[in-house]
């Protein structure tokens, strides 16, 4: 096992980073908003996409703790799968009537 990732994963400073990441992430439609008038998102918008970004990072840390390193290639894509089925639940309503 590598132990300079197993320390990163341990580590409580990698929330922050998580943070970091999703408020980056966030600035890709907050430019788009500046050049294009088919991007309107609200403050609500940037909250809740920011909230997935970070609960999605936060849940991979949390369950890389526990599982083997072997297993982190698929708890990546199950993570992974579960954000963008809650985003596009959220956007557009896919099984529900949550989406625009």
């Amino acid at each position: 096992m590598n132990t300079a990732r197993n320390s990163l994963i341990m580590r409580n400073s990698i929330f922050a980073w998580i943070a970091v990441v999703a408020c980056c992430l966030l600035l890709i439609p907050l430019g788009a908003m500046q050049f294009s008038s088919e991007v309107k998102w609200d403050v609500t918008d940037f909250v809740v996409m920011g909230l997935l970004l970070f609960a999605a990072g936060a849940l991979f840390v949390l369950a890389a703790r526990k599982a083997p390193h072997k297993y982190w290639l698929a708890l990546g894509v199950v993570v992974a799968a579960a954000f963008l089925y809650a985003w596009a639940e959220l956007a557009v309503g896919i099984f529900t009537n949550l989406g625009s």
